[in-house]
């Protein structure tokens, strides 16, 4: 084997999923022994076989995707149960596997995913959909550009025909629950769990029941500041608002789509616009459009 053949045999085998038992397969996906594979690249010792020693590899692989992907979706794992989520897990890892030289992307199919193989979500699909949403903007607001906001010249030469972008760190969700509470509980209590050697104070209890997590539409902005995520609940007008200017829009045509079923009056209107704007622009919200 040449070195690029050895890496990529490696790793299409420590990649296969593993069993529901949690071991290495017995045979590859093309039907081929995996102790034929094992053998033709690492040798066994007087204590393990080479297939024994290639499942070290195999099993702490997946191990390490599992950990990976619970840390990132807690609140869906309390919205669909913890044994559902294994379940969810295995699948959607099994649909999508790691193709990025970080785990951060590892949940970026997952609502579609989910859509597609609603059976895993179980009774509670559309919550799940919303958490898994809020969820992944949250990792998407950390690690997104944060670019130049619009100075203050910049800021008084705006007029109709202007056309404003929003940091890439900031992410719009229009939702059909108020997920961003069970996600933000959901997210401290991991936190506090990591720092109090894994005490769970309030796991016995059904956590969207205990917060009484009812359907209500909620329109919400995730953001970052100081490296920090922060959850800013939006005005519908103003999340229309923002999400025509984010899609390229001019200053007017936003503004036609976020009072056009409003029954305002235009002075209201005037001063609506002109307190977001100014929330807008303290958040360091508004830049100009990438070139």
């Amino acid at each position: 084997m040449t070195l690029e053949d050895l890496q990529r045999t490696m790793a299409a085998a420590i990649m296969q999923p593993l069993t529901a038992d949690e071991q290495m397969g017995q045979h590859n996906s093309a039907g081929r022994p995996m102790s034929d594979v094992a053998g033709e690249f690492i040798q066994p010792n007087s204590r393990l076989t080479a297939f024994e020693r290639l499942e070290i590899y195999n099993r702490q692989y997946w191990f390490r995707l599992q950990g990976a992907f619970a840390e990132d979706f807690p609140a869906l794992r309390s919205v669909v149960g913890a044994e559902r989520f294994e379940v969810l897990t295995n699948a959607y890892l099994g649909a999508h596997p790691s193709r990025s030289f970080t785990l951060r992307n590892l949940g970026s199919s997952l609502h579609a995913w989910l859509l597609q193989n609603p059976q895993y979500a179980g009774p509670r699909l559309a919550l799940a959909l919303d958490v898994v949403r809020v969820e992944w903007a949250c990792i998407e607001a950390f690690d997104n550009a944060e670019l130049p906001p619009l100075t203050a010249q910049e800021v008084s030469a705006i007029n109709g025909d202007s056309r404003l972008s929003l940091q890439p760190h900031v992410r719009l969700l229009a939702l059909d629950y108020p997920a961003d509470d069970l996600v933000l509980a959901m997210h401290q209590q991991q936190k506090r769990e990591s720092t109090e050697a894994g005490a769970r104070s309030e796991n016995d209890s059904d956590p969207v029941q205990r917060m009484r997590i009812r359907k209500r539409p909620t329109w919400l902005a995730i953001h970052r500041t100081d490296l920090s995520i922060y959850y800013k609940r939006l005005a519908q007008p103003e999340h229309r608002m923002l999400v025509s200017m984010q899609a390229g829009a001019s200053l007017a045509e936003a503004l036609d789509t976020a009072f056009s079923e409003s029954r305002l009056t235009p002075s209201s209107r005037v001063r609506l616009v002109q307190q977001w704007f100014t929330n807008w622009a303290e958040l360091g919200w508004i830049c100009n459009p990438p070139q």
